[in-house]
């Protein structure tokens, strides 16, 4: 790829970002312009916003990852992306933007007239945020580390410092309009390549092989590992090596690996000769029907049909609670455009998501090795140039370039934008606009610390798990307190600790391998089928053992999240 091209390409991203920062501090001078615009953002801008900072790394280059890695079964993650605000849309869109509140704990607090539940939420937006913000952070080190070979903190760095000043600068008024043009530079990012890759590849006579067929070079190929892998082997297997395989020491000799499993250590070089089988590394799904389909009895180490229902619930439920897509529903003017807005939003995310699994699809032709290297995200990048190369390639590679840091800017803002804004509320002791910019620091600099520290998460996996926490712990929150008036404060802290806590200690038990082998590690690794469940049971059986305990003002609060606005403005001035 041109370096030169790909760089002008983020460079104009990056400068758009910033002067629409610059233009927010001369219209932002409100704590409801910085917060939440004024309320004043119509739908058709507020969907495109949404949409802009929704579709995320993991949607520009995760999912196309995922599909080239296992095929078909990691659909699954841009169908329940989608789906998750048609959740929203029927259950929660409309009165959460009656409720009048800023943020999360905000609705919080005035559903359940409780401190308390307030000072759980805040832990809770302010984790699921720093859980989505790493791998926005690590997918911006991939990038620029494949554009320039720049260590991969620097892209991390970038973002943070360009999302804090634009953040810091005009807040929600600001971040509204660069989020609303940066979605629609990611679609044309995905659209206008992906015409010109599939003409070449119709063109090119690729082999049309299935999705669940394994994944073949379709030359002669060289595979350096940046790191130990255990790779999986289908059918005796010939190649080159240079390194060190099962222990034993090669130079440049030949070696017919046998069905089963083996270890190649970090730094060892394999050349594979044309029309040879992609080995795979441990834990992927192998060739034939698709592993997700699979008995919940059969021996698949990661029991996929499980995991794939835990990736369902959670993508489904756990839209409505992550805090940089709650806060974009405070902005409408109404509850009927809130409604409106999640149609809009439905749609353009629809739109965009036909994208990916193109590239992950033609990545499994063109860029099989990425499989091997622990490079899978990057094959939205590489796949201008492997597969049209010159100067059309150049350019496709940088609009794609510029594409993949539109996602990270726009993703990252909007979370920064929600963490800082609960920061500066209950945890900083100043407030005002300084105070504020501090606390976009701080939601900056932690996440930008993790990212650097856990590079070997894929960046998919890693946002389904920022998705199965919130499905845990706000989804049962915003669902009972918008449609069951029995709630108590005791019943919603106990669900949020019990459902919320226990996904995240599982999500964070994973992530430091500390998860056994078999059903253990399945159950830990993808907690939403239970820890959804149990956060619903535990909320319903405290509430109704502590029945004294609902608030007071319940039932006029249900009325004003329910009754339109005109409405219930008109029965309250009847009342006086």
């Amino acid at each position: 790829m041109n370096q030169t091209y790909a760089l002008t390409a983020v460079t104009v991203v990056v400068l758009v970002t910033v002067l629409v920062g610059a233009l927010g501090l001369r219209i932002s001078r409100t704590t409801s312009d910085f917060y939440v615009a004024s309320r004043t953002v119509g739908p058709r801008l507020n969907a495109a916003a949404i949409s802009g900072e929704y579709l995320s790394a993991a949607s520009f280059l995760g999912v196309a990852g995922l599909v080239l890695l296992q095929g078909p079964e990691m659909l699954w993650y841009p169908v329940g992306y989608t789906a998750g605000y048609l959740v929203l849309l029927v259950l929660v869109a409309a009165p959460l933007r009656r409720s009048g509140a800023y943020t999360l704990p905000d609705f919080a607090e005035g559903r359940m007239e409780s401190q308390a539940v307030r000072r759980i939420a805040v832990l809770f937006v302010v984790g699921v945020g720093w859980l989505y913000l790493v791998p926005q952070l690590q997918g911006a080190g991939l990038t620029l580390e494949v554009l320039t070979g720049a260590p991969h903190w620097v892209g991390g760095v970038v973002v943070a410092s360009v999302v804090s000043a634009a953040v810091a600068a005009g807040g929600m008024r600001s971040i509204t309009f660069v989020q609303a043009f940066q979605y629609w530079l990611k679609l044309a990012a995905l659209l206008v390549p992906a015409f010109f890759l599939v003409a070449a590849w119709a063109g090119d006579g690729a082999p049309r092989a299935t999705f669940d067929a394994p994944a073949v070079f379709r030359e002669h190929t060289s595979v350096t590992l940046a790191e130990d892998v255990r790779l999986t082997v289908q059918a005796p297997l010939a190649l080159t090596v240079t390194g060190q395989v099962d222990g034993k020491s090669y130079r440049g000799a030949p070696l017919t690996l046998t069905t089963g499993q083996h270890t190649v250590r970090a730094r060892t070089r394999l050349e594979f000769a044309p029309d040879t089988a992609v080995p795979q590394p441990l834990g992927e799904a192998g060739p034939g029907v698709s592993s997700w389909s699979s008995p919940l009895s059969g021996n698949h180490r990661e029991h996929r049909l499980y995991a794939t229902y835990g990736l369902i619930v959670a993508t489904f439920l756990g839209t409505m609670g992550l805090p940089h897509v709650a806060v974009r529903f405070y902005t409408s003017p109404n509850g009927r455009a809130a409604r409106r807005t999640t149609l809009v939003v439905l749609g353009l995310v629809g739109v965009f998501y036909l994208l990916p699994p193109v590239y992950g699809a033609l990545g499994r032709i063109y860029a099989p090795e990425l499989a091997l290297t622990g490079d899978a995200d990057a094959a939205v990048l590489v796949l201008p140039e492997r597969m049209l190369g010159g100067m059309l390639g150049d350019l496709l590679g940088a609009l794609l370039a510029g594409g993949a840091f539109a996602a990270f800017l726009s993703t990252a803002s909007g979370l920064t934008m929600a963490v800082a804004g609960v920061l500066h509320q209950d945890v900083l002791p100043a407030r005002g606009v300084r105070s504020f910019r501090i606390a976009v620091l701080v939601a900056v600099l932690v996440p930008l610390a993790g990212s650097m520290a856990a590079r070997d998460v894929p960046v998919a996996d890693a946002v389904g798990l920022a998705f199965a926490v919130s499905a845990s712990s706000f989804c049962p929150l915003l669902v009972l307190g918008i449609w069951w008036r029995g709630l108590t404060p005791p019943g919603a802290v106990a669900g949020l600790v019990t459902g919320g806590g226990a996904a995240l200690s599982a999500v964070l038990a994973t992530r430091a391998g500390l998860a056994p082998s078999g059903w253990a590690h399945t159950l830990l690794a993808w907690p939403a089928a239970w820890s959804v469940p149990l956060g619903f049971l535990t909320m319903i059986l405290v509430s109704l053992a502590t029945r004294s305990r609902i608030p007071a003002g319940t039932a006029a609060t249900l009325a004003r999240l329910h009754l339109p606005e005109d409405v219930a403005v008109d029965r309250t001035a009847g009342a006086r």
